[in-house]
């Protein structure tokens, strides 16, 4: 075996190594949260249920917070989510972009169905996992800011709506509360709440479906009775 040869697997193995450790420190924390609450579970307990060292743990997430943000990010990685919004970047028609925003959004939180109630619960009791989800959706309204513009920029929107309405309009209806209601609460199907959000989005922002109502309202309003 070449020496780059060794080097690559290696490095390979190292890295599958390290993954995996990672994920066996991501589990244990998770089943003492959720069996202990946050803010009694200690480092050295996850230590010592994953099998690992103690400094282990903080090389790969620095602090407990570190790992509530590995755990809110577990259910889908965010290159994963990265390269479903990169789909809908390359998407030039109005319709479809928002289409494919709802079904991120569907892909998103089916991923985190198993976990949005320790998700929302921690939230609850620990000011850090709130700091932590408040991020975490700051960082959802900036990654749709790109979009928003271009969409913008081709008049795609409804014109008694400024961008920075519908910016808030796009986030709040994408947020991961409606589908906690709808889908863990209410019992809709993953399919019912995607066909739901989709037409919302295009009902309330595309200057498209507005056009298409006023034009019907007008016919309407003319019609002989």
């Amino acid at each position: 075996m070449s020496i780059e040869k060794k080097r690559s697997y290696n490095s390979k193995s190292r890295q599958a190594q390290s993954q995996e450790t990672k994920n066996r420190i991501l589990a244990s924390a998770k089943m003492l949260i959720e069996s202990k609450g946050f803010e009694k579970v200690t480092i050295e307990e996850i230590a010592r249920e994953a099998q690992v060292s103690s400094p282990s743990i903080y090389s790969i997430f620095q602090s407990k917070r570190g790992i509530l943000l590995g755990l809110m990010d577990e259910a889908l990685p965010p290159e994963q989510h990265a390269a479903l919004v990169e789909q809908g970047k390359k998407e030039k028609c109005p319709r479809k972009r928002l289409e494919i925003t709802a079904a991120i959004s569907r892909q998103l939180y089916d991923a985190e169905k198993a976990q949005l109630s320790f998700l929302r619960g921690a939230s609850i009791l620990d000011p850090v996992f709130k700091g932590l989800e408040i991020e975490r959706e700051r960082r959802r309204y900036q990654r749709q800011k790109e979009t928003v513009e271009t969409m913008a920029n081709e008049k795609a929107f409804t014109e008694n709506l400024p961008i920075s309405k519908v910016r808030d309009i796009l986030w709040a209806f994408t947020g991961r509360d409606f589908y906690r209601m709808l889908v863990i609460e209410r019992g809709w199907s993953s399919d019912e709440y995607e066909k739901w959000l989709r037409e919302l989005l295009i009902q309330t922002l595309l200057t498209s479906y507005a056009s298409s109502l006023s034009q019907y309202q007008h016919t309407a309003d003319h019609i002989p009775t």
